[in-house]
């Protein structure tokens, strides 16, 4: 009988020492335990580093390190040296897992060798309650390369829902100096945006099993995402852009979003919209070839609709 994969986990906490213990004590609560927590702390000046060496430094379960404040994305990349589980999952020091979650995701892993990233729904908690998930059901989306280079569509979660593979986690982290800066806070972007277009076959598997805590400090940050629309578009076009051009995609490539879309077993009509979309709008093809692969891809979705 094949082993199942392996998991290291990666928390990372800021100035959550109020919190940052209830998160921990989840993942080592896990049903399928993991092979690796490492929890780094990013300078925090809350007393966050001595309250935790005193619960866990002697725990060997548990890897510590404190960090010279550098935001999220460095926190991402520093808790990457060292890393061996085969998947590699995050999650934000003021949130939790249930302890079937390991478990949950490692099913698909251990049945899936293709699948290289997968998503959950979260659990609002807090401030707010809730549900948010890409779906009420569970969905394989292939491969999301162009769609997300055209449209910046979104195909992932907040970072506690989600995991990759090591091997893919390392690519995505694989980044300039420059954007460790950039993205100090948000960092997600990165994680969900450079799977997507670096090649990662994604699942979307809705488990109920991560909570995410809405409270004071996120709740402000979210505000001031809205408020700052623009600036936050366009730092995320400009990762895109990043990815895309380490793969050498060009208007060459954009003539294969009818072969992207057919990766997906059965994709809904919104995501059949949104290919058809690009294949007419984009790509070196003359009208009526674009027209044809936009058609293709619409009825294509229909006779998925009616089969499901």
């Amino acid at each position: 009988m094949t082993a199942g994969v392996a998991f290291s986990v990666i928390v990372t906490n800021y100035n959550y020492r109020d919190y940052v213990g209830e998160a921990i004590d989840s993942v080592l609560a896990q049903t399928r335990a993991a092979a690796q927590v490492i929890v780094m702390d990013d300078g925090s000046t809350d007393g966050s580093p001595d309250w935790l060496a005193a619960r866990y430094g002697d725990d060997p379960r548990v890897t510590l390190r404190c960090l010279v404040n550098g935001g999220q994305l460095s926190a991402f990349v520093r808790g990457m040296e060292g890393v061996t589980g085969d998947v590699v999952c995050f999650l934000d020091a003021d949130d939790r897992w249930d302890k079937d979650y390991l478990d949950r995701i490692g099913e698909l892993y251990d049945s899936r060798r293709d699948i290289d990233f997968v998503f959950t729904d979260v659990n609002l908690f807090g401030n707010e309650q809730g549900i948010q998930g890409y779906a009420d059901h569970a969905v394989d989306l292939g491969y999301t390369a162009i769609s997300t280079w055209v449209t910046a569509y979104w195909y992932g979660a907040a970072t506690s829902a989600l995991s990759m593979r090591r091997a893919w986690a390392q690519r995505v982290l694989d980044l300039p100096a420059a954007f460790l800066a950039t993205w100090r806070i948000s960092a997600d972007n990165c994680l969900v945006f450079g799977a997507s277009v670096l090649g990662a076959r994604k699942y979307y598997l809705p488990t109920g099993m991560v909570g995410y805590r809405v409270h004071g400090a996120n709740g402000w940050w979210h505000a001031r995402h809205r408020e700052n629309q623009f600036a936050n578009l366009f730092r995320s076009r400009t990762l895109i852009n990043h990815y895309a051009e380490r793969m050498h995609m060009d208007v060459h490539t954009l003539d294969l979003a009818k072969a992207e879309f057919r990766s997906k077993p059965a994709p809904g009509m919104d995501e059949a919209w949104r290919y058809a979309g690009i294949a007419w709008r984009r790509g070196t093809a003359a009208w009526p070839k674009r027209l044809d692969r936009a058609l293709a891809i619409l009825r294509h979705g229909m006779r998925q609709r009616r089969q499901g």
